[in-house]
């Protein structure tokens, strides 16, 4: 038997498992939580527990379908030793995606201009994300890579600055890698950050040309700025994007947010299923869901594995690997 509280915030859940048992409790989450972690990609939600108690923050539609199908894992892990290959049929045999696709909210179309062209939401996510982007000052998109959260801010500050709403846009980001270290990098400090900011460059260079963003980097309209550098500043009249926001940790997490000035506008985004931090570091992004999920004024989009758009042949390949790894545990 379960017991599901639902908190006065439309857009989380607490979830209580009964019985409390350990070893249940073990095999639903799998392996350093790689069952939980699975769910959260799958269906654009955040999942954090303590023993049996279980917080799920995300969409409507999304909260209920994680709180389905957990509980339906859960049952199973009574008697079935949990894979993520089962987890994954789960999801597939549940249902979840009818409930996600039927509450879609249909929102009307944002359109961004840029000199290169138009950038439009693709599909509801990325919709609500833009409409949430273009009506808050501080703005979460957490979800996996591929579905677009970098880019699609990178949009919204080109608009701002050429429609001279924000005299420079920041892009910001903690130097954190998996067994990397800035220092033992060559060149001076531009160079040591550049390419941890590749993804944010070649979305501008797409939308104002090469040549107009080393002329903007030049004049400091467009800085760059290891997340370290941040402590001290305050920032008006900036568009500033926060990338690969779930290696902050939380103090960091903190003083970035209270960087924000009048004028400005901060996008923080991160796939908390990526964390690089050591392991007994929890993410700033993890924490920030949880503290910021009822402050006025801040928004957070929640995107999933539906929202990733790539070639069509990744899919095929994503496909392939699947097959391969239920074989492999078969």
């Amino acid at each position: 038997m379960t017991q599901a509280l639902v908190s006065d915030h439309p857009d989380s859940l607490d979830l209580i498992l009964t019985p409390d048992d350990n070893e249940r409790l073990r095999n639903l989450c799998g392996q350093l939580d790689e069952h939980l972690r699975l769910l959260e990609r799958r269906l654009g939600l955040e999942i954090n527990n303590r023993g049996n108690a279980f917080h799920l923050i995300g969409s409507a539609p999304a909260i209920a379908a994680g709180s389905q199908v957990l509980q339906a894992l859960y049952e199973e892990a009574e008697d079935e030793v949990l894979t993520p290959a089962a987890v994954h049929l789960a999801l597939q045999e549940s249902g979840v995606e009818q409930l996600l696709q039927s509450a879609a909210p249909d929102l009307p179309e944002v359109v961004i201009k840029t000199r290169r062209g138009l950038v439009r939401g693709r599909g509801p996510h990325q919709k609500e994300y833009l409409h949430k982007v273009m009506s808050h000052d501080i703005n979460f998109g957490v979800g996996p890579a591929g579905t677009g959260k970098t880019y699609l801010a990178v949009a919204c500050a080109v608009e701002a600055l050429e429609r001279d709403r924000v005299r420079r846009i920041m892009l910001v980001r903690p130097a954190v890698e998996a067994g990397e270290r800035l220092g033992f990098l060559p060149g001076d400090l531009a160079q040591k950050i550049d390419p941890y900011l590749r993804p944010l460059y070649d979305a501008l260079y797409e939308m104002l040309g090469f040549e107009k963003v080393h002329k903007l980097v030049e004049r400091n309209v467009i800085e760059i700025a290891p997340l370290a550098y941040m402590r001290g500043r305050t920032l008006n009249e900036s568009f500033i994007i926060l990338d690969e926001a779930q290696n902050t940790t939380p103090e960091q997490m903190k003083m970035f947010l209270t960087r924000i000035g009048f004028g400005s506008t901060a996008v923080i985004t991160g796939d908390v299923t990526q964390v690089d931090l050591p392991r007994h570091q929890r993410s700033g992004l993890r924490q920030a869901t949880e503290i910021l999920a009822r402050v006025e004024g801040i928004s957070f989009t929640f995107f999933d594995a539906r929202d990733v758009v790539r070639h069509p042949l990744v899919q095929r390949v994503v496909q392939a690997y699947d097959v391969h790894d239920r074989s492999q545990e078969e």
